[in-house]
């Protein structure tokens, strides 16, 4: 119920929370349709039933049992949008393993980093993809992986790691290949997989996912079947999925976005989940929707203006779609208007959430009007709270700015391993503090304003400056720098490094631009450098970042032809 004068509001109550574990759902579902399709994953050639699904995921389940993972255990996945990325995702969740989802683009730093945190025992890895290469950058971490047995890793650098899983058809010796997994299971009685599975109740752990930290290093968000499987039921019921529906799903798995809206929305539902590729294909996606018939597709901004401005576009079929979501960032209106026309998308939604909150806690309806889908973000989700604070944490009145925040079961368990990240993060009545600067209206539909930590949202990823900064600290020539972003009508926005260099040392934008490839994820480095002798600074001292946005994008405009 909401508070007609206060930035308040409690989501319908009428939807009743799944009080069951991902794998008890999934099995719900194989159960009510064992033949209908579950999975077409079509840069592989690959199409299961639930049933098939099932049989695959339980296999695979049994054959992480052979390698010890006990529960409560960590096993990575670094590895872009495959078949394997599902059955690991639900065989890991029947076992109560945590799930540690590694972001595709990151470079050994950050993968060091993620494993190193996490504690993972276990990796899942490609062989490569696009510009990484995924077994060069573990053999140069890991170069005891040629030298030990499978399973037997001993590894100074990361001591809990025991052994990794390559995708591969014929990885390096020292990498288990994923094939081999399946004899490994047969060896495991069934019930020995059942009983793991009994033994397990919905506020487990199963899921970390890392976000960008704004003081630098990112931090592990920790999640339960509870805050995930919620979620992505309650996004699926917002659509009206059903065993009919047929998602194509072309945003990333490793975040929320792909394996909570995606993966466990089709999961509760019955819907058929469409992989179109390993990355976003702007072309394949629309082959996808096409030739699968498909009635709901996913996307950020980005995603759809590629698809909507895609030259071939008007030869495909697209008539069967009706509905999907668009986050990320906030759409144009004109976008949004050709999305419902062009991509005959009439139901499409707004999302709005973060890893922490499993992901969305707000939501448009299927029948929220044009203005409404592009000037908010919609309303409260089901069994969830909403609140927009002051600065000293009192509840703001309707139409005023304020700090948003979240309750309810969606909430994370936590940041792993960081009790202070935590605690600055959700206070003592439990509410998510997120940091982004919103409004309430009278119909309880909430505008998102701004965000109060100077983060960057690039192509629906989310940059943190103070990541990057942190990062050009450590070259060589770099004295101070401060990272910006400025609106960009492609990606939404674009990174921007102000540097200043030590007296006596230089470098120019290829240089850097080269440093950074093969250290950091390619999303993360700056399209556009300016080196300064100091930065725009207010009486105090402060830099005001404001000014340089202002600076950056006048320089840009004037240099346009």
């Amino acid at each position: 119920m909401d508070q007609p004068n206060q930035s308040y509001s409690r989501g319908p109550q009428d939807k009743a929370l799944l009080a069951m574990t991902i794998g008890q759902a999934f099995d719900r579902t194989v159960a009510q349709y064992p033949q209908g399709e579950a999975l077409v994953v079509r840069h592989q050639q690959l199409r299961y039933t639930w049933q098939q699904l099932a049989e695959a995921v339980d296999l695979h389940a049994r054959a992480l049992l052979a390698l010890g993972l006990q529960a409560g255990d960590r096993l990575g996945i670094w590895a872009p949008n495959c078949a394997q990325w599902c059955i690991s995702q639900v065989a890991s969740a029947k076992l109560g393993v945590i799930l540690v989802n590694i972001n595709p683009a990151y470079r050994s730093s950050e993968l060091e980093y993620v494993l190193k945190q996490s504690g993972c025992q276990w990796l899942i890895c490609a062989g490569s993809f696009k510009s990484s290469d995924y077994h060069g950058m573990l053999q140069a971490l890991v170069p005891e992986l040629a030298e030990q047995g499978i399973g037997q890793l001993r590894c100074e650098l990361l001591p809990e790691l025991r052994g990794v899983i390559s995708l591969d058809a014929r990885p390096p010796s020292g990498f288990l290949p994923w094939s081999q997994l399946s004899a490994l299971g047969t060896g495991i009685p069934p019930q020995q997989l059942h009983h793991r599975e009994t033994s397990l109740h919905f506020d487990q752990p199963v899921n970390i996912q890392y976000t960008s930290g704004t003081t630098g290093f990112p931090k592990g968000a920790t999640l339960s079947h509870h805050n995930i499987l919620n979620n992505g039921y309650m996004v699926g019921e917002s659509l009206g999925l059903s065993a009919q529906d047929r998602l194509v799903i072309p945003v990333p798995l490793y975040h929320c976005f792909g394996m909570v809206m995606g993966n466990l929305g089709c999961i509760t539902h019955g819907t058929t989940m469409i992989y179109p590729n390993d990355g976003f294909d702007p072309l394949l996606t629309l082959a996808a929707v096409a030739e699968e018939r498909a009635t709901g597709l996913y996307g950020v901004p980005t995603m759809f203006i590629a698809m909507l401005d895609h030259p071939q576009r008007g030869t495909f079929d697209l008539s069967t779609l009706r509905t999907g979501i668009m986050a990320g960032s906030t759409c144009p209106i004109e976008v949004m208007r050709r999305v419902i026309s062009d991509l005959h998308m009439s139901e499409v939604q707004i999302a709005y959430g973060m890893t922490e909150t499993s992901p969305v806690s707000l939501q448009t309806g299927a029948d929220d009007d044009l203005e409404r889908r592009v000037t908010t973000v919609g309303r409260t989700q089901p069994q969830l709270e909403s609140k927009i604070i002051d600065e000293a944490g009192n509840t703001v009145p309707r139409g005023q700015i304020g700090e948003l925040c979240t309750r309810g079961y969606s909430v994370m368990l936590g940041y792993w391993n960081n009790p202070e990240g935590t605690r600055e993060a959700i206070d003592e009545a439990g509410w998510m503090h997120t940091g982004d600067l919103a409004s309430m209206d009278e119909q309880g539909y909430v505008c998102i304003a701004g965000r109060n930590k100077d983060m960057i949202i690039r192509g629906g990823e989310n940059v943190y400056p103070r990541e990057l900064e942190e990062f050009f600290f450590t070259h060589p020539a770099v004295a101070d720098v401060q990272i910006i972003g400025i609106p960009d009508e492609r990606y939404g926005e674009e990174i921007v490094a102000w540097i200043k260099f030590h007296p006596g040392q230089v470098a120019n934008e290829l240089e850097l631009q080269t440093w950074c490839k093969g250290r950091i994820a390619h999303f993360k480095t700056p399209k556009h450098f300016r080196f300064v002798e100091e930065f725009p600074m207010t009486v105090t001292g402060k830099i005001q970042k404001f000014r340089m946005r202002e600076i950056t994008v006048e320089e840009l405009r004037t240099l346009k032809p």
